[in-house]
């Protein structure tokens, strides 16, 4: 019998990705979403390996324990799902207690109606990690054993702090959960950098993208005379952030961890560089900003030795990344 693994915001950019590998891995998978339209969309793409269950409001107690009593056979829980709006008004309201919540009231669904999971998966962020003041600070290095020391006052004055504590603070509930309760589970956490790369699938190429992979398609949509994203910092791609959480509860080694996922630098000005160097005839469709003069080195540098040296793969690049997403969304407008 195939491992079913259970993959919570199943809709999500990292999500989807995770369960195509974990298809062609053989496992079955089932994901929560939150409505039976965006199941359907999703049986109809993945087969018959992978099944649904709805989950309206992730933030609930309770939300997950009827999906989970459907699915005894769920030995993997992989905590993908996220109630996070970075951009509201009402930031304690709208962002940090639904994530927070969220991911007390999952774990406590697992601890108490799927005793026979092994282990559990948490994408967590790179934002767990840093200091909001120091993510501008290239003498500053983080790692897998390093905090955020945002406090929750500090995370109610922006956006950006909202954000940062969300990330921080939820991940902190799992570890804290696990120190308390002893389930049964091990817990790994999956913290990555800004994310690129190609959708799981052509069909979800969309005109407007999720956040992080909305940069590729947004410089793809500019005009000779635009101004060039000024985005910058660490990258890595959707299909090793993938990996990771497949590997995280594959691996021994992962138990217990946090594993920070950080390829190389990138900006806006590199990912148009690479736009117009491997995609010449969009060249006079696009500006040309001042080439290699911005490299993402005025950020934080993530140390991700203990990383690479549990999880053991290579990385895809900057400029694979991006070349695998704009000839996705080439393909996809032609």
């Amino acid at each position: 019998m195939s491992t079913k693994v259970f993959v919570s915001g199943a809709t999500g950019f990292i999500a989807r990705q995770t369960i195509k590998l974990l298809l062609s891995r053989g496992y079955k998978v089932v994901g929560s979403v939150r409505s039976s339209e965006k199941g359907e969309i999703l049986k109809k793409s993945y087969g018959a390996s992978f099944s649904y269950e709805i989950v309206e409001v992730l933030e609930r107690d309770g939300a997950f324990d009827e999906a989970l009593k459907k699915h005894p056979d769920v030995t993997i829980f992989l905590h993908t799902a996220s109630p996070v709006t970075p951009f509201s008004t009402e930031l304690e309201k709208n962002v940090l207690i639904p994530a927070i919540s969220g991911t007390k009231y999952v774990l406590k669904s697992i601890y108490e109606y799927a005793p026979q999971i092994t282990r559990v998966v948490v994408t967590s962020s790179w934002a767990a990690i840093i200091p909001v003041p120091d993510r501008f600070n290239p003498k500053f290095v983080g790692s897998e054993d390093i905090w955020n020391p945002i406090t929750y006052e500090e995370a109610k004055q922006d956006s950006i702090h909202a954000y940062f504590g969300s990330k921080t603070f939820a991940e902190k509930a799992a570890w804290e959960f696990v120190e308390k309760n002893k389930p049964n589970f091990d817990l790994s956490t999956v913290n990555p950098v800004f994310v690129l790369g190609p959708q799981s699938k052509d069909e979800e190429v969309k005109d407007t993208l999720n956040v992080t992979a909305e940069l590729v398609n947004s410089i793809l949509k500019l005009n000779p005379k635009d101004e060039v994203p000024t985005l910058e910092g660490n990258f890595v791609d959707v299909r090793d952030v993938a990996l990771a959480h497949v590997l995280a509860f594959e691996k021994e080694e992962a138990k217990g961890q946090r594993l920070v996922l950080v390829t190389e630098r990138y900006s806006g000005q590199l990912v148009l560089d690479i736009i117009r160097k491997n995609f010449p005839e969009l060249g006079d469709k696009l500006p040309v900003g001042v080439p290699g003069s911005k490299d993402g080195s005025n950020f934080a540098a993530p140390n991700d030795k203990k990383t690479r040296s549990i999880l053991g793969f290579d990385r895809i690049n900057l400029e694979k990344s991006v070349v695998d997403a704009v000839e996705q969304i080439q393909r996809v407008k032609a």
